[in-house]
């Protein structure tokens, strides 16, 4: 996508989220109105948005969500972020390398492993988008280029799929220099956009293990550019088409039997952003004049314009196999920016906000329940929130630090994204990690903590500053790199629990059960470290139960 069409997006929140390559900015694939657009600036990567400042109000929840955030780490650098997860928990994106530093990796992170380095196909940077049900990772990464004469020039980059038995595989190009990889379905079709030969345009390209990468333009050598977004189970995948020098995008849909066929009728301009394994596109049509309004299209049923909140533009992101559609639309006036979901039985409807002004929905599952990201009471920050029908939005809070953002849900509900962390020093830009939201029913508690069995869980990296775990049975549980400053584990059994480089700085162990835990770089509860105490925080807890 160009520039231009990035000027009338409607989130009004920064991310620190590279979807693309920096060098793919005028034909970057990730999206339309709504979505990221990426520079580098001072080895940070930023996103650019739009911003806008409303003074509208909006209903939120309480602010305490029935998930434990989890902080995935990075790969040895300040940054991270999670894109992609797959219905086994598996999650994808990138990490800095170093501190500050310009380099960054594709990451895999599972429970069982934690993050791994995909590492590159031989220049220095590469990124995850998306991941499959059976564990295939696509995206793109960095390749080293040659001058002719065996000396290292340039760096162009490559789409990949990576897979645990295979590693990172080069899926090439259409002939030219460079590809990306966006998306990929269930039986491992990839998709996303291509150099075409001479570089003169990228084309949208479909890759199979057995067929290769093909060309979806119906007319390969007509100069028009094309990349495709999403791609469902049965192989049909969706995205934009435009000409050079044109400033419209057209939406359009191809499948293996039918080709590419146009959904932006009449010349209307847009752009189809995803699919659902019913066919069922979802996107952003140009139905007036500096207006763009969400769409879905079936065949059977054709396009309809789902309309905006009473603005003038509304964008669909994501839908689910029910039919549901989720996105961001302008409120009155477009003093605001809201979450949207619609289905055909209620129409759009607006999902609030956190409390402040603004609002936008990433991602949808199968149950209904959507994520995404919204101002906070006062417009001071923006945080990831949940939204389901029953509960409302409810605000998924940060690792400690001002902002966070939700780009993925899968259907265990857990959700995925990033969130900055808590600086020592104000003046300092924020560093941000890769976390995933874990709903707490999935570890077989309900409402609180308090009184759950946790024995035996997998909490490494969760951030329970201040939280109430009193009564909780975390037996052997996995707490390392947990954050627990300030919280409440009066009458916890903490029995042989895993505690190294953990954070219990002020927290309560009155009558907690501490034998056997382990103590590595634990900051114990007076604040001093378990290294400098003799390898233990015993004798630095008070109140706690030292014996059983």
């Amino acid at each position: 996508m160009r520039q231009g069409k990035r000027a009338r997006s409607l989130i009004l929140m920064t991310a620190p989220v590279r979807r693309s390559r920096p060098s793919d900015e005028a034909r970057s694939a990730r999206g339309a109105i709504a979505r990221l657009r990426v520079m580098r600036a001072g080895g940070r990567t930023l996103v650019l948005l739009a911003v806008l400042l409303a003074a509208l109000a909006g209903n939120a929840r309480a602010a305490t969500a029935p998930f434990i955030p989890i902080d995935l780490g990075t790969l040895g650098g300040s940054d991270s972020a999670a894109l992609a997860v797959n219905a086994g928990g598996q999650v994808v994106g990138y990490s800095s390398m170093t501190r500050y530093g310009a380099e960054t990796h594709a990451f895999s992170w599972t429970q069982a492993g934690g993050m791994i380095d995909l590492g590159t196909l031989g220049g220095m940077n590469s990124l995850a988008e998306a991941v499959n049900d059976r564990g295939q990772v696509v995206g793109w990464s960095d390749t080293p280029a040659d001058t002719g004469v065996g000396v290292a020039c340039c760096s162009v980059s490559r789409a990949f799929s990576w897979t645990q038995a295979g590693g990172m595989l080069d899926l090439g190009t259409l002939g030219g220099s460079s590809s990306t990889a966006l998306a990929v379905n269930a039986s491992g079709q990839v998709v996303g956009y291509a150099d075409a030969v001479g570089n003169a345009a990228s084309h949208a390209f479909s890759w199979t293990l057995t067929g290769g990468m093909i060309d979806l333009s119906p007319n390969p050598h007509d100069g028009r550019f094309s990349a495709a977004l999403a791609v469902n189970t049965n192989g049909q995948a969706v995205g934009y088409t435009y000409a050079a020098g044109d400033g419209s995008d057209y939406a359009f849909s191809w499948t293996p039997t039918g080709g590419m066929t146009s959904l932006s009728f009449g010349g209307t301009s847009g752009l189809a952003e995803a699919v659902s394994d019913y066919g069922q596109v979802v996107g952003w049509i140009e139905p007036a004049i500096a207006e763009y309004h969400a769409f879905t299209w079936t065949p059977t049923g054709g396009m309809i314009d789902l309309g905006t909140l009473g603005g003038s533009a509304s964008q669909a992101v994501a839908v689910n196999a029910s039919g549901q559609v989720v996105g961001a639309s302008y409120t009155a006036g477009d003093s605001a920016t809201r979450a949207f979901s619609w289905t055909a039985a209620a129409g759009m409807i607006d999902l609030g906000t956190l409390g402040g002004s603004s609002s936008s929905a990433e991602a949808v599952n199968a149950s209904g329940q959507v994520v995404g990201a919204g101002d906070i009471v006062g417009n001071a920050a923006f945080h990831a929130f949940s939204w389901t029908p029953a509960g409302g939005m409810i605000d998924l809070g940060t690792l400690g630090g001002t902002n966070s953002l939700a780009f993925a849900v899968n259907d265990r509900g857990e959700v995925v994204g990033y969130s900055e962390m808590a600086r020592s020093n104000p003046r300092d830009a924020p560093d941000y990690h890769a976390v995933l939201w874990q709903p707490i029913v999935n570890l077989g508690c309900q409402a609180t903590l308090a009184g759950c069995n946790l024995a035996w869980a997998s909490l490494a990296g969760a951030y329970l500053k201040g939280g109430n775990l009193s009564g909780a049975n975390l037996k052997r549980a996995n707490l390392v790199r947990a954050n627990l400053s300030g919280a409440n584990l009066s009458g916890a059994n903490l029995k042989g629990a895993d505690l190294a480089s953990a954070n219990l700085a002020r927290a309560n162990l009155t009558g907690a059960n501490v034998a056997g835990i382990r103590w590595s770089n634990t900051v114990c509860p007076d604040g001093t470290n378990s290294d400098a105490d003799g390898g233990t925080c015993l004798g630095h807890l008070s109140g706690a139960n030292y014996l059983n």
